[in-house]
């Protein structure tokens, strides 16, 4: 097809549409209506000759052809936004937005963030607490720190490993100082364990510890890890931890370790549309990140 025939505007919309798999979000960052993304997408289609969704009631989903052009027309507009940022004569903003996982969030980049702005005060970070993989448009990030139990890669995006998690027990000081001396893992129990989005976790660290089994019915479920973190210091209960996120707070002699298992869950990746399109801020905040990060690299 002549390039000066080529339909933009319906190439565009396609393109949002088959990103988000979905002509409703589409519209929405487009700032156009659902029924123009839709009226876009067949005129497209009655112009190649084939179709790119299969409809359903509520939802879409690509055809091969329409995953082909998908993937050609992403990096193609990807491209050409980075270009256009090279060439912009405004200024290189110095605003670095970071949207990072909750748990993450929480229990070690707000705790460690004057560092990095000690090291770089002309760069002025907006964090955004939010667990949803990011597609890096729209102003949403620049960016990414995810947690993952078994992907390493996502569509359209480059992932890197910042570092695997190990979850621990801890509990306060005090808390440990009452009741039965902690000699084996059952006497855990005597004390209420604390939960992030799940009681599997402590039944899998139990089990690791070879303790008998044990199926655990009670006990408060938090949100995140952070959460988790701030009510264990508090002797709330005990907390399963991930390592890295504890390791301050049992240097200080808020917590201790009672048991040296631990057990494996997943890993947190750095996120972004492309490394090497990093702005100098995003280069200098990933950098610093792999640096200081207790788990980086392991």
């Amino acid at each position: 097809m002549r390039r000066g025939r080529l339909p933009l505007t319906a190439l565009r919309s396609f393109e949002a549409a088959g990103r988000l798999e979905s002509f409703t979000l589409a519209a929405a960052e487009l700032f156009v209506s659902q029924a123009a993304i839709s009226r876009q997408v067949r005129e497209l289609e009655e112009l190649i000759g084939r179709p790119l969704f299969e409809r359903h009631h509520r939802s879409v989903r690509l055809t091969a052809a329409g995953r082909a052009l998908l993937g050609t027309l992403t990096a193609a507009f990807d491209m050409v936004g980075e270009s256009l940022d090279a060439l912009s004569q405004r200024p290189v903003s110095q605003t670095l937005k970071v949207s990072a996982e909750p748990s993450f969030a929480g229990c070690w980049l707000l705790p460690h963030l004057q560092a990095f702005q000690q090291d770089h005060p002309d760069i002025d970070l907006v964090i955004d607490a939010d667990p949803r993989l990011s597609e890096f448009r729209s102003g949403e990030a620049d960016v990414a720190i995810r947690h993952s139990l078994t992907t390493d890669h996502w569509s359209r995006v480059e992932a890197r490993l910042l570092a695997k998690v190990e979850m621990i027990p801890v509990i306060a000081p005090a808390l440990a100082a009452t009741g039965r001396p902690l000699e084996r893992p059952e006497d855990l129990l005597q004390h209420a364990l604390l939960h992030e989005d799940n009681r599997q976790l402590w039944e899998q660290w139990f089990a690791a510890a070879g303790a008998t089994p044990v199926r655990l019915e009670r006990g408060a479920i938090f949100a995140d890890g952070a959460m988790v973190l701030q009510a264990t210091v508090r002797g709330n209960g005990v907390g399963l931890i991930d390592r890295d996120h504890a390791l301050d707070d049992l240097a200080a002699g808020r917590l201790v370790r009672p048991f040296a298992v631990s057990v494996p869950y997943g890993a947190f990746f750095l996120v972004t549309r492309r490394f090497e399109a990093l702005s100098d801020a995003a280069r200098a905040f990933v950098d610093w990140i792999e640096r200081s990060y207790p788990g980086a690299g392991r």
